[in-house]
């Protein structure tokens, strides 16, 4: 997958070519010697009675302990409160716990998430990354602890009756052949915990073992595939590595790994053979933007270049939040350089009866012709799943 040169690109965005010419991936001797990320180490672990009556429960105990946490036992099936003097405190507390816990039914009763799978399924509640402009603040209610999910066989067996059943890619022409999607990062980031956790290694050996048109997907800001790696994953789990400017995961991405060590480690992973994914999200108009962007797909350009046929697709999301998503990320987060200028953005409704700040038609129009023109010239064998 060799980067385009000037002349075979005509149709680039007027100012593309040069900025193809200026960019500087990284190289992969530089993409392989890329340090691992650091591991996630909760100040505090709670396990509930229930999740402690379940071998998954208490392997993650075993897990979670041997990282040096404070165990607590709790004596009820429910998670204590987070409150402290400042929402700063509270929200530093909630982060720093890792709480083992039984799904509740309603969770394993699946509902769709267009655009990106038939079907959304959850092995953990919550993320130990910092990222301001996080989207769970407008999804998740309550303090952001990090749950992770005892029961996890009963929740992987209950996804079997599912299979055929979507609308999204199940029935799609254009997405048809990754089968029946089930989407495992809706709600956090597996391999940030999968240290503690070892869902992912279950659910792709699931996945690897069920002989049908099925697809296990997850997203991540990390980069912890080693133990992934030999699996056999039988092409039925496509990982997705979310990307963005170098400036916006400097100045908003906290506790995750780079993102040069996250494309290493996309490299790693199509290397091993697992169909692979670009969450480039959330896209920001900011300064310098196009340089920046284009920058990170030639560096993934080069990452993937001696993979033979790398099954590379992307996601393309910009930034949006709502009136209450905002106030909770201030609160979170009340020095942040994330730009929540009302202002600055228009009102898109949404099928609930609310809305979101997005950003205007013309704006929108001048990203997406951006993304769409470049990755057709850097990465011309991926495949765009959609634009939001």
């Amino acid at each position: 997958m060799p980067l385009i040169s000037p002349a075979s690109a005509p149709h680039l965005l007027p100012s593309a070519e040069a900025l193809v010419e200026n960019a500087t991936p990284v190289s992969p001797v530089e993409l392989a010697a890329a340090p691992p990320g650091k591991l996630w180490r909760p100040r505090r672990v709670l396990i509930t009675p229930d999740a402690l009556a379940l071998p998954h429960g208490r392997a993650m105990l075993d897990r979670a302990a041997s990282f040096g946490g404070d165990v607590v036992r709790l004596t009820a099936n429910r998670l204590p409160s987070f409150a402290a003097d400042t929402p700063g405190k509270s929200y530093a507390l909630a982060k720093s716990t890792f709480a083992i816990v039984v799904s509740p039914p309603g969770q394993r009763k699946l509902q769709p998430i267009p655009p990106s799978a038939d079907w959304q399924f959850h092995v953990a509640q919550g993320c130990p990354a910092h990222c301001q402009y996080c989207y769970l603040a407008g999804s998740l209610s309550g303090a952001p602890v990090t749950r992770a999910y005892a029961n996890l066989p009963e929740i992987l067996e209950a996804l079997r009756p599912y299979a055929g059943q979507g609308q999204i890619t199940s029935r799609s022409e254009s997405r048809a052949a990754e089968g029946t999607t089930f989407e495992a990062s809706c709600y956090t980031d597996p391999l940030g915990i999968e240290h503690l956790t070892g869902a992912l290694e279950s659910s792709i050996r699931f996945f690897g073992d069920w002989d049908a048109p099925v697809q296990l997907r997850w997203t991540t800001k990390f980069n912890g595939v080693q133990p992934l790696l030999p699996l056999q994953h039988h092409g039925r789990t496509r990982v997705r590595f979310s990307l963005n400017a170098a400036s916006v995961s400097r100045d908003l991405e906290g506790g995750t790994a780079t993102v040069p060590q996250r494309i290493a480690a996309l490299r790693s992973m199509a290397l091993a053979g697992y169909p692979v994914g670009l969450t480039i999200a959330p896209i920001m108009p900011v300064p310098n933007w196009q340089t920046e962007y284009t920058a990170l797909l030639a560096a993934v350009a080069t990452a993937l270049h001696e993979v033979p046929s790398p099954d590379l697709t992307i996601e393309l999301i910009t930034h949006r939040f709502t009136p209450g998503s905002k106030e909770v990320l201030l609160s979170w987060y009340p020095k942040t350089p994330l730009d929540l200028r009302e202002e600055m953005r228009s009102e898109k409704r949404t099928k609930f009866g609310g809305f979101k700040y997005v950003y205007p038609k013309d704006e929108m129009t001048e990203l997406r012709s951006f993304f769409q023109q470049n990755i057709a010239a850097l990465l011309p064998a991926a495949k765009i799943l959609y634009w939001t």
